[in-house]
């Protein structure tokens, strides 16, 4: 009867020891940045960028292509921000032209949870372009990026 007892109770402390699994759901924590392609004549239609190619830029020196935007037809795409910087470079280019595209912010670091841990949250955010074939684009600057369910900037060509 007492190896019984102390089989329940030991148990009972295993179970009650166990930790439930934690699952970071919230993926990517970090937003990238939105950006849409618009028709810079009619400016309520989205217009593909036919050859788009992506790549970062920093001090002058090219860092990373992104691959998924290299040489494809899109009308939007969304772009890693430098975390550790507060200001991220990009060259796009449409095939023929290549437009120097840079954002300014400040970051934030914002707790998730134990899975997920912190994301960064980029505010005070402003864009500039050297517009060799992008035209124009809106806004041109942005209070907060704390999450990618939407487009941040329009960009017309």
């Amino acid at each position: 009867m007492k190896k019984l007892v102390v089989f329940f109770v030991v148990i009972i402390v295993l179970i009650s020891a166990c930790e439930k699994d934690d699952f970071c759901i919230q993926n990517p924590v970090t937003p990238n940045l939105v950006l849409r392609f618009y028709d810079n004549v009619d400016r309520e239609t989205t217009k593909n960028v036919n050859t788009i190619y992506v790549w970062a830029e920093e001090n002058g020196v090219e860092k990373d292509t992104i691959s998924a935007f290299n040489g494809t037809s899109l009308d939007s795409i969304y772009i890693p921000l430098n975390s550790l910087s507060s200001e991220t470079v990009y060259n796009i280019s449409n095939g023929t032209n290549v437009d120097k595209f840079t954002i300014n912010y400040t970051t934030e670091e914002e707790y998730v949870s134990r899975s997920c841990g912190y994301k960064i949250i980029f505010n005070d955010v402003s864009f500039t372009s050297d517009n060799t074939w992008i035209s124009d684009f809106t806004p041109s600057t942005l209070t907060t990026i704390d999450n990618q369910n939407t487009a941040h900037v329009q960009i017309y060509h």
